[in-house]
């Protein structure tokens, strides 16, 4: 039994949220009654009512009547009106991270893939070889994935695979049998002190991993390597740039940016990857589904066609269209890192200039990597910067897009502040010619702007 027998409806706060409206559609096909709540509506919302569950916009205490547990997320806070509510109707609270660890409880082998970047891919990669390979796995992603029709899959098999996300130590409620750490970098400052806090969560992370298990690290990168001492399963690296038990070498990219290798097993060859998606960093979360593969007994052919059919998840340098020879792309890069990373695909990418339109997400990010942002754009020809999104956070004035535009015409004079999506819209599609290619980056509304540009292409 997932949950106590005493619990037959569940009620979510933020139902919408790409990991809260999956859970939600896990417990409905175990026969509990779902109910939520979201400050607007969605396609991931409408789907959950297709299947049953009720919603309410927006927020309002009456909502969790008649439910015998509330689940919330950390960007729900103690002021929320039906966190209030429950409270006063001693209605049990469960936050997200939680749910999740029952969850996986119910499974044998559990993939949890970890990392401060890449998390979503990585774990798409994974996921479809493991579909590929008939071991019918239950999936949670972070984004949205066409092969498995959105963000949750559903088996009857002893596979769990989810992402595991570091912020607010919600990994460590969680239980691995298989984890993945992609990277560590400095993220989440507004909750972290330090890059030393950081890696002594993660620390915490690999010990949850049992003996039996298994535990892959990236080698290229020395935050995450720093942590292998402290696990007591067994331990596989992969890298491009350090020796690692998976290597990818003879790395070649084709005139759309997308990768081809040989991937090596302490020295044997054991395969060749073709990627349908661009860039190096891609390389390496290709090669962390080769490592979880291998373990589980997949051969590398069926890990070689699986990540030649992976054609990315949806807001991972998705490409929304072209108009007029004019190329948008739309790309969920909130951090320094994956900026820099999705601009150098970008580069290997047929082009003439290159557009890289910026919403920062949170201010306390956006302020403690202040300069890491303002160097970021060098790759880019044109940078517009437009305001903040806030997410969870409240405008304290301390930081404005205005002071990251100054910082990054000081490094590359390039950028530009604009704050109206219409008007951006309305700019680049009077000043993009032939050949350019325009990006919109960024965690928060910014996807709604891709469209808006097309739209203004064609007319």
């Amino acid at each position: 039994m997932l949950l106590s027998k005493n619990i037959k409806t569940v009620h979510f706060i933020g139902i919408g949220g790409i990991s809260m409206s999956g859970l939600a559609q896990i417990l409905l096909t175990r026969g509990y009654k779902v109910q939520g709540s979201d400050i607007q509506y969605s396609s991931l919302i409408e789907k959950l009512e297709k299947n049953g569950a009720v919603v309410n916009i927006p927020h309002n205490a009456a909502n969790v009547h008649g439910a015998d547990l509330v689940i919330y997320t950390s960007a729900v806070k103690d002021d929320n009106p039906e966190i209030i509510e429950a409270k006063k109707l001693n209605i049990p609270l469960m936050d997200r991270a939680t749910l999740l660890g029952e969850v996986m409880k119910e499974y044998s082998y559990r993939i949890a893939v970890a990392g401060c970047h890449g998390k979503t891919t990585s774990t798409s990669m994974i996921s479809i070889i493991f579909k590929n390979a008939g071991l019918d796995p239950t999936i949670l992603l972070g984004g949205e994935l066409d092969s498995i029709g959105g963000n949750v899959r559903i088996g009857d098999g002893q596979y769990f695979i989810t992402e595991a996300c570091e912020y607010m130590e919600n990994f460590l409620k969680f239980y691995p049998f298989y984890g993945v750490i992609l990277n560590i970098d400095e993220d989440h400052l507004d909750y972290f002190k330090d890059i030393e806090h950081i890696k002594e969560t993660f620390i915490k992370f690999v010990k949850l991993i049992p003996q039996e298990g298994c535990l892959a690290v990236c080698a290229d990168n020395k935050n995450a390597m720093d942590v292998i001492p402290y696990a007591k399963c067994s331990i596989v690296t992969f890298g491009i740039d350090n020796d690692a038990d998976y290597m990818a070498k003879d790395i070649e990219f084709n005139d759309l940016g997308h990768p081809s290798f040989k991937v090596y097993k302490k020295g044997q060859c054991i395969g060749s990857c073709k990627l349908q998606i661009p860039g190096q960093h891609n390389i390496l979360n290709a090669l962390s589904a080769y490592a979880v593969s291998d373990f589980f007994g997949i051969s590398s052919d069926v890990v070689s066609k699986s990540l030649m059919e992976f054609k990315g998840t949806h807001r991972r340098f998705d490409i929304l269209g072209t108009v007029n020879n004019i190329t948008v792309v739309d790309d969920y890069a909130h951090h320094p890192t994956e900026i820099k990373a999705t601009l150098a695909a970008a580069k290997k990418f047929p082009h003439n200039k290159l557009w890289c339109i910026f919403q920062p997400h949170t201010y306390t990010r956006t302020k403690l990597l202040f300069n890491e942002f303002a160097s970021s754009f060098k790759e880019a020809d044109y940078v517009i910067i437009t305001d903040i999104y806030a997410a969870r956070e409240k405008d304290t004035g301390e930081i404005h897009s205005k002071d990251l535009v100054e910082e990054a015409n000081r490094i590359k004079n390039n950028a530009i502040y604009m704050k109206e999506f219409h008007d951006i819209a309305e700019y680049v599609s009077k000043n993009a010619k032939a050949g350019d290619m325009v990006l919109t980056v960024g965690a928060g509304s910014i996807t709604k702007l891709g469209p808006m540009i097309l739209e203004k292409l064609k007319r």
